[in-house]
């Protein structure tokens, strides 16, 4: 818990004090009057997008979950991947998010090997789909990456995607490599704490082993029989990005701003490429950084940093916020039962 506050008060710190930076820096007589004629309306739609794209990922995670032979309903699903955005917001990469939807799709009574499997093939999905757009969107961004710093901060994210993209398919193609891999480690860790904690890592050992042999097993039944299942899952894909990425042009609409047609689209398929990049909680700083400089191409000045501010405020402190709630609920449903079953 103490670990959880840190890094949520470190994240908090460099997202507020980066995004007053932004504002402050494009702020002028402009700003007051754009914050006065705000459509309210497309605000609250912009909420409502948010939103949505937790039902659409949802959505996948029971399709993906289906296709294996294990049913999870989509009012469960929404509340298991809702409550990962609280955890992925606070640790770099939103690599937190992952371990708790394995470990709450193992609550639910599907085997670890499995639920990695699913959480794993949605990541998977993800920098698919991103890696194909970021071509489009760095040719559409072809003027703005002429500039050298930035070129190679693109450079370094489409880099990492591919390398971790290489090393799940390499994983998933080379099983016997991932069982010795991991074997290996596990046993450095057996000599490094001696003949104390002998049993623990033998147990440790066996376990492992008969996970990733689920594990593999359902990759090879969701790429042999469960193909229309994951064609739904690559559907929820296509369409998670879409509505999520549909955010920003209305946040723009209702501060007055028209959107510049695919250009905002290609902006946040390279956000998300350099977003990816372990650097800070949450990506907090770097995020914002980025952000001003990608919108600033179709943002006039004056509003870019209260358009900066309200991705923000709806891309990250609102997963914070739901997810920090479900999360609650989630643990307090938990002990519930638990004192029930006692």
């Amino acid at each position: 818990m103490k670990k959880t506050t840190k890094w949520m008060a470190l994240s908090f710190l460099i997202s507020l004090t980066v995004m007053a930076g932004v504002l402050i820096y494009t702020f002028d007589a402009n700003t007051l009057e754009s914050i006065r004629n705000i459509k309210p309306f497309y605000i609250v739609l912009a909420i409502v997008l948010h939103l949505s794209s937790y039902a659409v990922w949802g959505l996948r995670t029971s399709v993906l979950s289906k296709a294996l032979g294990y049913r999870i309903g989509l009012t469960n699903a929404i509340q298991i991947v809702t409550s990962s955005t609280f955890l992925a917001s606070i640790t770099p990469s939103s690599i937190g998010g992952e371990p708790l939807r394995i470990h709450l799709l193992n609550n639910n009574n599907m085997p670890i090997g499995s639920a990695t499997a699913v959480v794993l093939g949605e990541r998977v999905l993800d920098a698919i789909i991103i890696l194909l757009a970021a071509p489009f969107a760095l040719y559409l961004f072809r003027d703005i990456t002429a500039d050298h710093n930035f070129d190679v901060i693109i450079i370094a994210g489409e880099v990492f995607l591919f390398f971790i993209l290489g090393i799940l398919l390499y994983a998933i193609w080379k099983p016997m490599h991932t069982r010795r891999a991991i074997q290996w480690i596990v046993k450095r860790c057996e000599n490094a704490f001696g003949e104390k904690r002998k049993t623990f890592f033998c147990n440790l050992s066996e376990k492992i082993d008969t996970e990733l042999e689920e594990f593999h097993d359902s990759i090879y039944y969701i790429l042999s029989k469960g193909k229309i299942g994951l064609l739904k899952g690559i559907i929820c894909t296509l369409f998670f990005w879409i509505v999520e990425f549909s955010m920003l042009p209305v946040i723009l609409i209702g501060l007055n701003v028209e959107p510049l047609g695919l250009v905002v689209y290609a902006a946040q398929v390279l956000l998300m490429i350099v977003v990816i990049i372990p650097t800070t909680p949450g990506s907090s700083g770097v995020a914002e950084l980025c952000a001003t400089t990608l919108f600033s191409v179709f943002v006039p000045t004056y509003v870019l940093g209260i358009v900066v501010i309200s991705w923000r405020a709806f891309t990250y402190y609102m997963n914070l916020l739901v997810g920090g709630f479900v999360s609650f609920k989630i643990l307090r449903d938990t002990v519930l039962v638990n004192r029930m079953l006692k």
